[in-house]
C-alpha cells in the first residue's frame, strides 16, 4: 500500500495534483453553462473584442489585473509601517475600483474556454470575488475608525487574491488558456515549396483541408481564381477552420466565431487575438499547386 501511494504521489508536491483534480470536477459544468450564457448575452457590441484584447494582440485581462494586485500589494506593504494608514486606505480603494474592468475582461475570455479550463476559471473567479469582498470590508473598517481590523482584512484579502493568481497561472501555463495555439506552425513546416494538389482540387469558395509536414491547412479558391491558404487549426482553441464559413473574404472558425482574412491571415474578429499563419500559393506549369509558409 505504501509503495502504491508513493508511486501515485507527484514528485513536485501536492499542489499540482490538487490543480489537476480541480480540472476534473464535472459538477462545476452546470453553473458554468448558466454563467457562460449570461456573459455571452451581455450587450457589449464591439467592446467585446476590445475586452478580449484583439487590438493588443493578446488577452487584455492579464494587463488589467496589474492595477488591483499592485494596489493591494502596496497597501499591504504600507500597513507594516505606522502613519501610512491614509495612503494604504486609498490604495485599497484604487484596487477595488480597478477590479471591475479586470473581472469583466476575464469573464469575456472565460466564456469561450473548454470545459476543463472553465472549471478552473470558475474557481479562479470565485477566489477573486472573495478577495474583493474582503477588501471591501477592509475599506469599510478603515473608514469607520477600526484600522487594526482593516489591516487584518487587507492581509486576508491579499492571501485570497494570491490563491486566485495561482489558479490563473494554472489556466495560462498548464492549460494554455489564452495562448496562441498556432505559434508552432513556423517551426513544424520545412522551408520551401510543398505540393498540395492541382487547381481542380479546390472548388471556388469552398474551404479544403490539406496537410504540409503534418500541419493541416485550409485552402480557399476565390472567384478570381486566386488560392489562399492558412493554418487550419484556429490559434484560439484549435478549431477546424476548414469546417467554417467563408464570409466577405474571411473564414470564420466554427467553434467560437473568430474570423481571419484569407489574403493575409489577419484576425478581424475575436476571440482569437493573434493572426493565423499564412501560406503563399503558386501554380506550376504542370497544373500543380504549391504552398510555402509566408515568412520563409
Amino acid at each position: 500500500m505504501t509503495r502504491t501511494n508513493e508511486a501515485t504521489r507527484s514528485p513536485n508536491g501536492e499542489l499540482p495534483m490538487v490543480m489537476d483534480a480541480l480540472e476534473g470536477q464535472e459538477w462545476l459544468d452546470d453553473p458554468a453553462a448558466r454563467i457562460r450564457k449570461a456573459v455571452r448575452a451581455l450587450p457589449l457590441g464591439k467592446g467585446r473584442d476590445v475586452l478580449r484584447g484583439l487590438w493588443l494582440g493578446h488577452p487584455l485581462h492579464p494587463v488589467l489585473v496589474q492595477m488591483p494586485i499592485g494596489a493591494w500589494s502596496s497597501a499591504a506593504f504600507l500597513d507594516l509601517f505606522p502613519g501610512e494608514s491614509r495612503a494604504a486606505r486609498r490604495l485599497v480603494a484604487v484596487g477595488l475600483a480597478s477590479a471591475g474592468p479586470a473581472a469583466l475582461a476575464g469573464w469575456v475570455d472565460w466564456a469561450e474556454q473548454r470545459p476543463r479550463q472553465a472549471r478552473v476559471g470558475l474557481v479562479h473567479a470565485a477566489a477573486n470575488i472573495t478577495a474583493v469582498a474582503v477588501y471591501a470590508g477592509s475599506l469599510l473598517a478603515r473608514a469607520n475608525g477600526r484600522p487594526m481590523l482593516g489591516r487584518a482584512l487587507g492581509f486576508g484579502g491579499l492571501s485570497v487574491a494570491t490563491v486566485g493568481g495561482v489558479l490563473g497561472g494554472h489556466l495560462a501555463y498548464r492549460q494554455a488558456a489564452g495562448v496562441n495555439h498556432a505559434e508552432a506552425v513556423s517551426v513544424l513546416v520545412e522551408p520551401g515549396w510543398h505540393r498540395i494538389g492541382t487547381v481542380d482540387d479546390f472548388p471556388v469558395g469552398e474551404p479544403v483541408r490539406r496537410t504540409v509536414d503534418e500541419v493541416p491547412l485550409v485552402v480557399v479558391r476565390d472567384e478570381d481564381g486566386r488560392l489562399n491558404a492558412l493554418a487550419d487549426r484556429c490559434n484560439h482553441m484549435d478549431g477546424p477552420l476548414h469546417e467554417g464559413k467563408v464570409i466577405e473574404g474571411c473564414i470564420e472558425c466554427p467553434w467560437h466565431g473568430s474570423r481571419f482574412r484569407l489574403e493575409d491571415g489577419a484576425n478581424v474578429q475575436g476571440p482569437a487575438t493573434a493572426p493565423q499563419p499564412q501560406f503563399t500559393c503558386r501554380g506550376t506549369s504542370d497544373g500543380s499547386v504549391e504552398v510555402r509558409l509566408a515568412q520563409s
